[in-house]
């Protein structure tokens, strides 16, 4: 089977690899749309210390396809079941794992970092990851691309849960990438007074207005803190969600802020970053500061149910299609940031509803 390989950091390569094989609880998922994330393009320039050198390994954790085999001890998944995998796979025997933070194992596993992932034609799903509640069944009607950018969604849902965002609040986000459009869907979700979107490049602040952002700032042409005060009366923000990596971007976050306003720091800036922070202004505002990575299967299952009964449209976020072969093509549109969400399609259309199985070498698996 084809499959993109990552040789080593800075070269990936498309190559016939031996099929994969089930055992026990294995599950076989034929990928039909797997996203690129930032993670990837992070781990493609620089590795990852979970990837030893000398190491090859297939990325890719946003994905969705179809169960072509199943290992014999396999109970709730069969052939012919269209299926997400989550990334982010708990050891199962730590504090976090055993409160249902699977994504703050300090033991994880993770497809696409440590467990070849999904920009390959069929990925093999250990049965570890079937026991742990990784595996969960694609609503019908629900399209395998934007089934696959449930993930991304999910982690974005996590941030906010926390933030309480309400029908009074005023909700910025700084950052009109893929991360920001989903914060957007879910503040207007959750009924936000209004939504403040910031930005350098005016096509993501377009976007982000047909997701329904009330005031799109370009920062090269506006001053962020000023539009805040203007539509807020000079109270500041109630909430506010960084959703790029930005030092500058990061350290003024908590400025705009009005009293016991909270704020989420989604992105992150790597190890060898800190920013200052007026930690005067938390005390005497009484400001609430959060942070967020990943999320847990259980909030990748109430995202799902969410996509699935259509009370949010993930479809917009799809900007280019590549075939697999095409995988540089499709790495260079993620990271220039010319759209949203580069996918990557195997066998078909990645806007398919309705499963098209086919078994290891291609041929047709028994429903």
């Amino acid at each position: 089977m084809k499959a993109a390989v990552l040789r080593r950091p800075g070269e990936l390569a498309v190559e016939d690899v031996a099929e994969p094989t089930v055992i026990g609880d294995d599950l076989l998922v034929r990928v039909r749309a797997a996203s690129i994330c930032g993670t990837d393009l992070r781990i493609f320039k620089h590795g990852h210390f979970k990837i030893r050198d000398g190491q090859r390994r297939v990325l890719g954790h946003e994905v969705a396809g179809d169960v072509v085999a199943a290992g014999p001890r396999v109970t709730a998944f069969h052939p012919g079941m269209r299926v997400t995998v989550t990334p982010n796979v708990g050891c199962g025997r730590c504090d976090m794992c055993r409160h249902g933070y699977n994504n703050m194992c300090p033991d994880y596993e993770a497809f696409g970092i440590s467990i070849d992932g999904g920009f390959q034609e069929l990925l093999r799903v250990p049965g570890f990851a079937v026991q742990r509640g990784n595996v969960f069944q694609i609503p019908e009607g629900l399209s395998y691309a934007e089934a696959a950018l449930v993930e991304p969604f999910s982690c974005c849902y996590s941030g906010q849960r926390g933030l309480r965002v309400g029908p009074e609040d005023v909700v910025v986000i700084t950052g009109a990438g893929p991360i920001g459009a989903f914060h957007v869907l879910l503040g207007k979700l959750a009924g936000a007074r209004k939504v403040i979107i910031s930005n350098r490049g005016r096509p993501r602040l377009d976007l982000a207005a047909r997701l329904g952002a009330d005031v799109c700032v370009g920062v090269r042409e506006q001053d962020l803190a000023e539009v805040v005060r203007e539509h807020t009366g000079g109270r500041g923000a109630d909430v506010v969600i960084t959703a790029v990596s930005d030092p500058q971007v990061q350290a003024q976050a908590a400025e705009l802020l009005a009293p016991h306003g909270r704020l989420n720091y989604f992105a992150g800036l790597g190890a060898a970053r800190t920013i200052p922070l007026d930690t005067n202004a938390v005390h005497y505002k009484g400001l609430t500061l959060t942070g967020t990575t990943g999320s847990t299967n259980g909030d990748y299952g109430r995202c799902l149910r969410l996509v699935g009964e259509r009370r949010v449209d993930l479809s917009p976020l799809i900007s280019e299609v590549f075939p697999l072969e095409k995988i540089h093509d499709a790495f260079a549109y993620a990271a220039s940031g010319a759209g949203m969400k580069a996918m990557v399609a195997f066998d078909g259309d990645p806007h398919a509803t309705t499963t098209a199985v086919r078994g290891p070498g291609g041929r047709q698996a028994t429903p």
